[in-house]
């Protein structure tokens, strides 16, 4: 492997008479797939050449690019991956495809959101080249042409499918996931197995929900006794030299690292430092014999800040001047979900402020023009829960969010809620809990509760799960996020998130929880869940998930299965071809 590049330029001339430029999305399963599905794969005759032990890969000078081509070329030679269903391929005598020239446009550009992810692909056939090629307009791009071409090599030797060429591009600039490591926590390697995987899927952004209610386990040089009193324990926080490491991490994998700070709800955790700032602290979160109209939070423990406290404002500025230096990230995410009135109702100052004939939406918007400018200041794009416009009982008007600074993130009420962000003119991420929240369907997590106390043959509705049933890899791959929407208004979705809420959920359970269903939705956010005719391709989607999800495991991710062998064994003998009759 080196770093100097030897000059492609015949060798492209030649990639160009071979492939058309005018190339579409085949609808043919190849016996050797790529997930997600690239945007154009043209393999006219699959055939397969030895990959030679001695490959090397050349690619232009850049740290991370360096780091991703070592890394795949090790991958390339040791991973001798086994396939489930052995491709039907014969190696011919031929020479072993001995290089990979790699050329990057723009070296220079950033990782960030709207980055160029495109790149092209060409694997010649060796009787005509032994140099394949990947071309990208970015450094990023080209290490998603690198997994490309990873999924491409099986077998032992390694051989690789030859004589193809790839164009690919995602659809969604911002494919994701959002990991809650609050509510319980996950070390830094299940973090970085986490991005790990995503680069592996082609998603690019770790929503990273730090803190909320139930533990602040972010160390901050401005306010370290925050994670001091509220983190679960001494080794349960993460210092700034493990941000760093999942930042760096995340560079070397074209990982974005999104931090988000919930405030002002979700904040009871912030009370044992700050009491002074926090309303309705170490109460019950549903009094006895009230409905649930009248609990003090949406769920325990209680506590959120309180915008009257003289302190708040000082507390949150040290917290943000702190995030945007430890996340270089453009994108900061400030929570403001679920405000719940009866905590605010509680305090005696705001119950003072209320008497005045002042609103608790009032009391949002102080904090919100109090905050957002600081955030803004800070040259960071501001990303909140839809909640902050949209709630029926607290909420901000339109004119205090400008759509330049601030991207809403959709979870209720499905593509209804996407709608209507997009109609009021902002830039939207989906993730919409009946579809993309990985969390639901394990039943309700509060003890003593009588739900589950009843008679055999009761309906249990969705067995105690608010967004109960279990969201199956099926139903996610086949929502469409712009769904419903005009062209103006899918123009603004910029991408998805599934989200992993970890009240049910830690390190022992993440891998199975996430993937391969996060696998689902990278593949409808990078090239969607189509084929060239418009019809949903879930049917030929199962065979290479299931090929996909073994890869993934072998590569160390603990992705749950969705069939049993026998049906990758038995192609089609497990899909159904009755139409569905709703009962």
């Amino acid at each position: 492997m080196g770093n100097g590049i030897r000059s492609p330029i015949s060798f492209l001339i030649l990639l160009a008479l071979l492939f058309p430029l005018t190339l579409q999305i085949s609808a043919v399963n190849y016996p050797i797939n790529v997930w997600p599905k690239p945007t154009t794969f043209s393999w006219p005759k699959p055939q397969i050449a030895l990959l030679s032990p001695k490959f090397e890969i050349h690619f232009p000078s850049h740290p991370y690019l360096h780091r991703a081509a070592k890394r795949y070329r090790q991958l390339l030679i040791q991973e001798q991956y086994h396939p489930l269903v052995a491709p039907p391929l014969n190696l011919p005598e031929s020479p072993a495809l001995q290089s990979l020239i790699i050329t990057v446009t723009d070296k220079s550009a950033q990782l960030t959101h709207g980055v160029d992810e495109s790149y092209t692909l060409v694997i010649p056939s060796p009787s005509q080249s032994t140099e394949a090629a990947i071309s990208a307009q970015t450094t990023w791009g080209a290490m998603r042409g690198l997994e490309t071409l990873s999924q491409l090599v099986y077998g032992k030797p390694s051989r690789v499918a030859c004589d193809l060429y790839i164009y690919d591009e995602p659809l969604f600039p911002h494919r994701g996931v959002m990991l809650d490591t609050s509510r319980n926590f996950y070390w830094v390697a299940d973090l970085l197995r986490l991005i790990k995987a995503m680069s592996m899927n082609k998603l690019n952004v770790l929503h990273w929900h730090i803190t909320d209610s139930q533990s602040f386990p972010l160390v901050l040089p401005s306010e370290p006794e925050l994670a001091e009193k509220g983190a679960y324990g001494e080794v349960m926080k993460y210092s700034p030299e493990d941000v760093k490491k999942v930042v760096e991490f995340g560079m070397e994998y074209g990982v974005r690292i999104v931090p988000e700070i919930d405030m002002p709800g979700h904040t009871a955790s912030w009370a044992e430092a700050h009491p002074d700032i926090v309303a309705c602290t170490n109460m019950f979160w549903w009094p006895a014999g009230a409905d649930l109209s009248s609990r003090i939070a949406h769920e325990p423990a209680t506590g959120q800040l309180n915008p009257l406290a003289s302190n708040t404002y000082k507390v949150v500025q040290n917290i943000i001047k702190d995030v945007a230096t430890m996340f270089p990230d453009s994108f900061f995410h400030g929570g403001a979900d679920e405000v719940t009135t009866n905590c605010w109702k509680s305090d005696k100052s705001i119950q003072a402020f209320l008497a005045k004939n002042g609103t608790l939406s009032q009391l949002l918007e102080m904090f919100i023009t109090s905050t957002l400018p600081y955030v803004i200041s800070q040259n960071r794009t501001v990303v909140y829960w839809e909640d902050v416009l949209l709630d029926a009982n607290v909420s901000v008007a339109a004119s205090l969010l400008p759509q330049e600074n601030v991207i809403l993130q959709t979870w209720n009420n499905g593509p209804n809620n996407t709608k209507k962000l997009a109609q009021a003119g902002y830039r939207v991420i989906v993730s919409s809990a009946e579809f993309y929240y990985l969390d639901c369907g394990h039943g309700g997590w509060v003890g003593n509760d009588s739900r589950y106390n009843q008679p055999p043959g009761t309906d249990l509705g969705k067995g105690g799960s608010w967004c109960g049933p279990f969201k199956t890899w099926q139903t996610i791959y086949n929502y469409d996020i712009t769904y419903g929407l005009n062209e103006d208004e899918a123009k603004l979705v910029i991408g998805g998130e599934v989200a992993l809420w970890s009240e049910q959920a830690d390190p022992t359970v993440m891998d199975p929880r996430i993937w391969p269903r996060a696998s689902a939705m990278a593949e409808t956010l990078w090239s969607g869940n189509r084929d060239e005719t418009g019809m949903k391709r879930y049917a030929e989607a199962t065979d290479r998930l299931n090929e996909w999800r073994n890869r993934m495991v072998t590569r160390g991710i603990g992705a749950e299965p969705i069939q049993p062998l026998w049906c990758i064994r038995n192609p089609g003998m497990c899909n159904t071809v009755q139409p569905y009759v709703p009962n």
